[in-house]
């Protein structure tokens, strides 16, 4: 059971100081609050339970799957991006074997996460500890797998290892037991038996089987007498004999026989190593005959799917079981919202912002002799109050209904045409290099801005990725489509900003997905030039060491190497060096440290031709990097919070919009693109008196070329009239801001009036100054109300 932390946390982790801006402790989970206000005699199973698809399985989202009931949430499986579709504080964390979520676990306040995973789990976690920003304020731990029981008021877990033919993967395998809580009365009382749950869950070659209980009402049934409550009913329940109203009551005659209710099982089968094993196993062939199963989830590559003992497996269930089918063959669309502002996006500039694309996986699907059904983001399938499949929750993405949608905006096509008028006069001519923005946010993933990456396209054949935090490569996915193998072998180098999350957690992913390509398309391995703070090499180390095989794909160099001034690198990082700039046809790499967090770092990427673009990380506004990039092409800087919020943006280590400009306008940049917005402004940022014709904002999925410099300032009408609420919301939340830091400025000075000395100043000139004070704090008065 969690509660969030009492202790207010800053965006960094750090306990907010007492006074002024401290938050309120938030609040209990509202489902623990829930658990914790039944009474003790009154302990019944939850009214509704469902199994629900989170990620489909397909490439750009993982397999993931959740169970919910009124008093506990469960996560089976953990892709990048999940935190889309849940609300992370109503999730329990005990069977999240993945750590991508601790961190976003964190930051909402939970004070405890206990995971289970395989043997290499603990060692992973102790890796993630290096990340700036550390996780002291969470308590982790994870759970042994060769622990013998696990229970809470839902579940037990007992396990029993298997293995895989050639791996050594250790399956766990759990019973699950519950008490049986029975009321009888006169009355329409409710009667409770079992559930039963086995599910399987794997990461990497592990996989882990375990059964929950949760409690089944049952139809009424004829009851003896009146209701027996208090310790009447807990004897009962019990199996002990009571005597009520000079009657002899036994447990038989007023409970139901223990019914272990609907079954399903989650089966997350890595392999074809792992079928035969399956098959064969004693404990799993119950569910295909006397517990037989309502529901079998697969989340099983096709591959597997296609062998003869898998499916002989899958026909040794009873006609009644459903199969669910989590995998690349899946189609569905997980980010409705995401798909819903760039077709808006699309109709102001379709260029660049380009609609996004679909994978189609080249892969046969298995013939399937089983009632079987493809998985869908947020299918659900229930099993209280009754079994069935539940499709309303299924996100539709109606492209016309999202254009209609737009047109009805006020003010929204007029505005596009003007633009569009523009535009014809401007042909981009050189489509090289091309900047792809693939997170546009901070902090979290959230629906519509992913976190930070960005793509530089800097030839047909050459690419640099800077920063790639969690979820980057779903992004390519809905960017390129089916040409993402192709944009995968294309990139040569990769820079890592700092070790914040939401820079970096993507590139295991991205590393073995572009192994994965280059094998596709027949093309030789070879690493890329990870350009990092070398910190970095402690968590990599760590997952390599004890997870799976990950530094033959890359090539450090260290980020401090590259800075003006710094001593001259090691031979080998002086090859890897040479060998990038050739590679990329760049003539210098250059990097600088920036005020944010240590080991923080902004780069420079000048090429053969002539043009630079820098690109800030995050930071505050930093000398170093307008010394770093003078009359650069683009600067690509953050601006994470609006004007008005300096002190914030002090406190986080952050840019406000106008702090940003003013670093391009320092550096004399040809353009400015603004990005790593807060998640505050998820659909558009406010724009400050300093936008001009040098300054564009930047969106994920957006796609710019040094043509389109002269187009970008116009797209802002446009954008302003499209998401006119929004800003109008938006700056009416800084209109009450601002009356509010009024009214404490007021009472400071009324506080600091009431503490000065009432002695007689022999200053002739005294009055008059101190009318002239008055004059200048009734004028600044009047100015904080009117904005």
């Amino acid at each position: 059971i969690w509660r969030l932390c009492s202790t207010p946390k800053s965006a960094q982790g750090r306990p907010r100081p007492a006074g002024k801006g401290t938050r309120p402790p938030k609040d209990t989970l509202r489902h623990v609050r829930m658990k914790e206000n039944r009474r003790q005699g009154e302990l019944h199973g939850p009214s509704t339970v469902y199994v629900q698809v989170v990620g489909a399985g397909t490439r750009d989202n993982d397999a993931s799957l959740y169970v919910f009931s009124e008093y506990n949430r469960y996560l089976f499986n953990c892709g990048e991006g999940t935190q889309h579709k849940l609300t992370l504080n109503e999730v329990k964390c005990p069977f999240i074997y993945h750590a991508g979520m601790i961190l976003t676990l964190k930051d909402t306040g939970v004070p405890e996460c206990v995971l289970s995973g395989p043997p290499q789990l603990e060692k992973y976690i102790n890796a993630i500890r290096v990340f700036s920003g550390p996780l002291e304020e969470i308590k982790l731990a994870v759970r042994p797998y060769t622990e013998p029981q696990f229970s809470d008021d839902t579940m037990t877990v007992n396990q029993v290892a298997i293995f895989g033919e050639h791996d050594s993967a250790i399956v766990l395998i759990a019973n699950c037991s519950s008490c049986t809580i029975h009321y009888c009365g006169s009355f329409n009382t409710p009667r409770y038996t079992i559930y039963h749950f086995p599910y399987y869950v794997r990461n990497h070659n592990f996989i882990l089987k375990r059964e929950t209980s949760l409690c089944k009402k049952q139809k009424n049934s004829d009851c003896l007498g009146t209701a027996a409550i208090g310790p009447i009913i807990s004897a009962l329940k019990d199996g002990k004999s009571v005597t009520y109203e000079g009657k002899e009551i036994h447990p038989e005659e007023v409970c139901t026989p223990a019914d272990p209710g609907p079954v399903f099982l989650v089966v997350d089968c890595p392999s074809e190593d792992f079928a035969q094993p399956l098959s064969t196993n004693e404990h799993l062939s119950r569910y295909g005959t006397e517990d037989s199963a309502a529901l079998v989830v697969h989340m099983t590559p096709e591959s597997v799917l296609e062998t003869d003992e898998y499916k002989g497996w899958m026909e040794r269930f009873p006609p009644c079981t459903e199969h669910l089918i989590l995998n690349e063959h899946a189609s569905t669309v997980h980010n409705i919202r995401s798909h819903k502002i760039q077709t808006q996006l699309n109709l102001i500039h379709p260029e660049i912002f380009p609609e996004m694309k679909h994978l189609q996986t080249k892969e046969s699907q298995a013939a399937l002799h089983v009632p079987n059904v493809r998985a869908e983001c947020l299918l659900k399938f229930q099993l209280r109050p009754k079994v069935e499949w539940q499709r309303d929750a299924i996100p539709m993405c109606d492209t016309a209904e999202f254009v209609k949608e737009a047109a009805e905006v006020p003010n929204f096509l007029q505005e596009v045409e003007d633009c569009r008028q523009f535009q014809n006069k401007d042909a981009v001519a050189e489509k090289y290099p091309e900047v792809v923005f693939l997170g546009t946010g901070s902090a979290l993933p959230m629906k519509i801005r992913n976190v930070s990456g960005t793509l530089v396209n800097i030839s047909p054949n050459q690419s640099v990725l800077l920063d790639c935090g969690e979820g980057t490569f779903g992004q390519m996915c809905r960017h390129y489509g089916d040409n993402v193998d192709e944009v995968l072998t294309k990139l040569s180098t990769v820079f890592i900003s700092h070790l914040h999350a939401d820079h970096h957690t993507g590139l295991l992913k991205l590393l073995l997905q572009r192994e994965r390509a280059l094998n596709s398309l027949g093309k030789s391995f070879t690493p890329v030039y990870l350009v990092a703070p070398v910190q970095i090499m402690t968590w990599l180390n760590q997952y390599h060491d004890h997870c799976e095989e990950i530094l033959s794909h890359i090539n450090i160099i260290p980020a401090k190497v590259l800075c003006e001034g710094a001593e001259m690198p090691k031979y080998k990082t002086k090859s890897f060096l040479h060998a990038m700039l050739k590679k990329t046809d760049l003539t210098r790499f250059q990097t600088c440290v920036v005020r944010h967090c240590k080991n923080a770092f902004a780069c420079g990427l000048t090429h053969q031709s002539g043009w630079q673009i820098v690109f800030s990380g995050d930071t505050m506004p930093c000398d170093a990097l307008a010394h770093m990039g003078p009359n650069a092409t683009l600067l690509i800087h953050e601006a994470t919070l609006e004007d008005g919020m300096e002190e914030e943006a002090k406190e986080k280590r952050h840019s406000t919009t106008s702090q940003a400009i003013g670093i391009g306008m320092k550096m004399n940049a040809e353009f400015i693109m603004l990005n790593h917005f807060s998640q505050r402004y998820a659909k558009i940022p406010l724009f400050s008196a300093d936008f001009n014709e040098k300054v564009g904002i930047a969106f994920d999925h957006m796609r710019i070329r040094f043509g389109d410099f002269r187009v970008l300032p116009r797209l802002i009408p446009p954008l302003k009239a499209l998401f006119a609420e929004e800003i109008e919301e938006m700056e009416e939340r800084r209109g009450r801001r601002e009356l509010k830091q009024m009214k404490e400025a007021v009472t400071e000075i009324n506080r600091g009036e009431g503490k000065r000395p009432s002695a007689v100043s022999d200053d002739p000139n005294r009055g008059a100054k101190r009318e002239q004070e008055g004059d200048a704090r009734e004028t600044d008065t009047k100015r904080l109300k009117a904005s």
